[in-house]
């Protein structure tokens, strides 16, 4: 049985992890880690802590839904205590995507900005049809509800990058983000990944291909938070016995 640890567990899909690894053979919940306290009640057989140290020592294999900072000290903590991490944390900056490679040279790290099924293969969609169409302008836009805190959303700058790596190009030189004022004609390069926030929309993301004439746009909504849970307890299984090294949700699914 593979002992999961749950860190984030207050967010809405560490609350998700929690019910759903109560159905799912082969892995059971160990111990949450808390930074303040639980507003849920819990089997008080689990181990509820906020010590970094008993948290990565009472399970097998970390799965991670939290902010950025909290990723942050994970990673930090892990690096001395190594353990298996499924990262599904997204808005990292720099420092904290160096402190995940760092991670994975010790223990195994699978990192996802969406652990869906469905995200995975539209990335693979996205870059063979830039690499096809490569007349045609890209533009990507994302939905989420109002409550999420970055943006663009992860999933849509990793779809931005699979749209730029079918182009053989930088994201971070072509992307843009916001139109404002005169700002003359679009450039062939541009890749555009917008941000839309309202409601409770779990998300939606469109990668358009647009040419005179015609255009093509590829779509994925998540209508359940589970998709996300689920594809991450998934992973978990896949990564408990691998080698140290970075992991992609695509590499867990054989895509």
């Amino acid at each position: 049985m593979i002992k999961v640890g749950v860190f984030g567990a207050s967010g809405r899909v560490g609350k998700l992890l929690i019910e759903d690894l109560k159905k799912t053979e082969e892995m059971s919940l160990s111990t949450v880690f808390v930074r303040n306290t639980l507003d849920f009640t819990i089997d008080p057989s689990l181990l509820v802590t906020s010590d970094m140290h008993s948290f990565l020592n009472a399970c097998d294999i970390v799965i991670d839904f939290s902010l950025p900072e909290a990723c942050e000290i994970l990673l930090e903590e892990a690096i001395k205590t190594p353990k298996p991490l499924v990262i599904g944390t997204t808005g990292l900056n720099q420092h904290q995507l160096n402190l995940l490679k760092q991670a994975s040279e010790l223990m195994p790290v699978l990192y996802a900005t969406n652990m869906s099924l469905g995200v995975a293969l539209l990335n693979k969609l996205v870059y063979q049809a830039s690499a096809a169409l490569e007349d045609f302008d890209i533009e990507i836009v994302e939905m989420h509800h109002r409550h999420k805190k970055d943006a663009p959303s992860g999933t849509a700058l990793t779809l931005g990058e699979s749209a730029a790596a079918g182009r053989n190009l930088d994201l971070d030189k072509v992307r843009v983000s916001g139109r404002d004022g005169n700002i003359g004609e679009r450039s062939n390069d541009e890749i555009a990944v917008m941000a839309l926030r309202g409601g409770d929309i779990v998300g939606r993301h469109t990668v358009g291909f647009y040419n005179d004439g015609e255009f093509i746009e590829l779509n994925h909504t998540a209508t359940s938070r589970n998709t996300f849970s689920k594809g991450a307890l998934r992973a978990a299984k896949w990564l408990t016995n691998k080698d140290a090294g970075l992991y992609s949700i695509a590499d867990c699914l054989e895509l």
